[in-house]
Formats: structure tokens, sequence, C-alpha cells
């Protein structure tokens, strides 16, 4: 999620991520473009729930090394983690080292495995939530935090064991994953994220 208090002047020309390569390459391809498919969807729930309480950017840099430490994200191969592989992580400085979070994701790829066992997808649930209507912010003083659809997000994945995905969570994945576009009016990334959706 990125915090409106991180900047103290308007960004006319990129939303956030100005002054850092990787940052801006993040902003200007990715966040905000429409992500379906659940290994991939898994992937950003993922590292939203890393990034809780951290920089985006902390987690930016850190995103190949979480990629080799999760079977590149596949849902199968981390829902046969044990608890030898918790140990594992705890001990890989590629990534964030915590516990909780780790334990999600694994429990999160079991979640997902259930799911695509009963007949359904991460993608479908996901995209479910989408808003009938949303207005770019003019400003990012106008993002919230959560929406109702965001509350209503959280809850669905909770109903279906994930964890570690609250309404806060759930609307920065909405965010990242272009399921809601919230690139500030007038920056380039957001036209061309409305278009691919």
């Amino acid at each position: 999620m990125i915090s409106p208090s991180q900047y103290a002047t308007p960004v006319t020309v990129r939303c956030f991520g100005t002054g850092d390569a990787l940052y801006e390459a993040y902003h200007d391809d990715e966040w905000g473009r429409p992500v379906h498919g659940d290994a991939d969807l898994f992937e950003r729930f993922s590292l939203e729930a890393f990034q809780s309480g951290l920089s985006w950017l902390t987690i930016l840099r850190k995103r190949e090394g979480f990629r080799r430490a999760f079977a590149g994200f596949d849902p199968a191969a981390v829902a046969e983690f044990a608890a030898a592989d918790v140990d594992r992580l705890l001990l890989d400085a590629a990534i964030v080292r915590n516990r909780r979070k780790i334990e999600a994701v694994i429990a999160n790829a079991r979640a997902l495995v259930a799911l695509q066992g009963s007949g359904r997808t991460l993608t479908d649930l996901v995209w479910s939530h989408r808003p009938a209507r949303h207005r770019r912010p003019r400003s990012l003083a106008e993002l919230p935090a959560t929406t109702p659809e965001s509350v209503s997000l959280a809850k669905a994945l909770k109903a279906v064991g994930f964890v570690f995905v609250g309404p806060t969570t759930a609307y920065a994945s909405m965010q990242a994953c272009g399921i809601v576009n919230d690139h500030l009016v007038g920056c380039p990334a957001g036209t061309q994220a409305a278009a691919g959706a």
C-alpha cells in the first residue's frame, strides 16, 4: 500500500517510485495492470502480506529471493512445504525472515490448492470483488486504506482458508493487480492500465 504521507508534494508525472529505477519500472509496467491466473495472484498476495509493516521497495528488492525461496510461487509446490522448510526459510537472508508470514504463505498455498480442488479459482474469487464503479484519485490523499469491496474480499479469502489477508492487504492487492485502477488522474500509467483491463 502506498502511503500518502510519503509524499510532501503532488507528483504529476508518476504516482510513486520516481528516483529508483526498480520502483519506477514497477510503477510504469506492473502496478495497476490486470493480473489473472492463480499462481500470479498467489505471488502478489504473498508479497503484499510480506510487505505489511515494511516498505514496498524492500519487497521489490527481495522479489527474486522470494521467488527462489517459494518455488516460483507454484501453489502446489508451496503447499507441500513442511516444518523443515519453514526453518530453512528463516535462515534465508534473500527474503524477509518472519515466521508468521512464511507460515501464512504456506497456509495460503494449501488453501488455494483446496479451492482449486473444489473446482473454483483464486482468479474468479478475487475478480468477483471488482467494484462496479471506481473513480481514479486526483491526489494520494484520496487513496483509501480499505473499501467495502476489500473488506468483502478479505472475508471471502478467510472463508476458504487464507490467512494474513485483512482488508488493507486485500485493498493493496486489488490496487497492485489492477482490480482497481488507483493511478492518479493524469498519470500515463493509469491510462495504460485502464486500456488493459
